[in-house]
C-alpha cells in the first residue's frame, strides 16, 4: 500500500550562501575524514608511532581516495561521456564515487606513503587502515542518499522508499543498506584490532575488510539500479565483476596471514 512507503524528498542542499552551496554528500565526506583522523590518531598514540607521520599519511590518503572513487566513477560507468567532458571529472561535490576505484587509489596511496616511510610497511599501514575506510563507507553511502542518487530497484517491501526527485515509484533504499553494512563492518574490524587478534597476522585485517566489503557489495548489486546504459542485459553489472577480484584477494590475504602466524 502505497501510504506504507517512505517519501524522501530531502534536499540534497543543507544551506547556501550567494553562489556558495553546502551539500549533505561534501558535508558527510568530510566528516568521514574528520572521523578517521580520530580514530588514527588512536591507533598512532596506542602504537607509540609519531603523529607527524599520520599527517602526512593523511594527506596521502585523502587524495587517494578523491582521485581514485572519482576516476574510478568516471571510467569504469561513463567513460565516454567524461572524456568528452572532461572539466565535469572536477565536479567531486556533485556525486559520482566509486568504491572500487577509491579501494585502489587507497592501495597506491599507502604504497606510496610506506615507499617514503620506510619503517611502516605497506600492510601494517593497510591493515589499520580499513578499519576507518569501513567507517567513511557509512559516511558516503548516507551521502548518496542526501543526493537521491545509487538508488534501488523497485519494490513492494513496506520500508520502501520513494525518491521523488527520481521518479514515484518505490525502491529499496540500497544506500542505506549499505550504509548500515559498512557501520557493522567497522565495528567487526575496530573489534578484531581492540582485542588484538591480528597481531603477527599481517594482512589480517585488510584481507577481513575486502572479503566482507566486497561479498556485500556483490550480492547488494542486485537491488541496485545499473548506473550506467552499458551495463543493461549484462549477467552481472560493473561493481558486481570488480567486485569478484578484491574478494579472491581478501581471501588470499587472510590465508596467507595465517600462515605467516604458525611460522613465527
Amino acid at each position: 500500500m502505497i501510504f506504507a512507503f517512505i517519501e524522501w524528498s530531502v534536499s540534497p542542499e543543507i544551506f547556501h550562501l550567494g553562489p556558495i552551496s553546502v551539500r549533505w554528500y561534501g558535508f558527510l565526506f568530510a566528516m568521514a575524514f574528520v572521523a578517521g583522523y580520530f580514530i588514527m590518531t588512536w591507533v598512532f598514540k596506542k602504537e607509540d608511532r609519531p603523529q607527524p607521520d599520520l599527517e602526512q599519511l593523511s594527506v596521502y590518503m585523502i587524495f587517494g581516495t578523491v582521485i581514485g572513487a572519482r576516476l574510478g566513477h568516471c571510467l569504469f560507468y561513463n567513460p565516454s561521456y567524461y572524456l568528452s567532458n572532461p572539466i565535469e571529472i572536477f565536479k567531486v561535490w556533485e556525486g559520482g564515487l566509486a568504491s572500487h576505484g577509491a579501494a585502489l587509489g587507497i592501495l597506491i596511496a599507502i604504497y606510496l606513503f610506506s615507499k617514503k616511510k620506510k619503517k611502516y610497511s605497506m600492510l601494517w599501514v593497510l591493515d589499520r587502515v580499513v578499519i576507518v575506510v569501513a567507517l567513511a563507507g557509512t559516511f558516503i553511502r548516507l551521502g548518496n542518499l542526501f543526493n537521491s542518487e545509487i538508488i534501488g530497484k523497485t519494490t513492494d517491501v513496506s520500508w520502501a522508499f520513494i525518491f521523488t526527485a527520481v521518479d514515484d515509484l518505490p525502491r529499496h533504499p540500497a544506500q542505506l543498506y549499505e550504509s548500515i553494512a559498512y557501520l557493522i563492518f567497522f565495528i567487526i574490524l575496530w573489534f578484531v584490532y581492540y582485542k588484538g587478534f591480528e597481531k603477527n597476522r599481517d594482512g589480517l585485517l585488510f584481507g577481513l575488510f575486502l572479503v566482507l566489503v566486497f561479498t556485500f557489495r556483490f550480492f547488494v548489486e542486485f537491488l541496485k539500479e545499473n548506473q550506467s546504459a552499458f551495463e543493461r542485459g549484462m549477467i552481472l553489472d560493473m561493481g558486481q565483476l570488480l567486485s569478484i577480484p578484491f574478494v579472491i584477494a581478501g581471501i588470499i590475504f587472510i590465508s596467507r596471514s595465517f600462515k605467516s602466524k604458525t611460522k613465527k
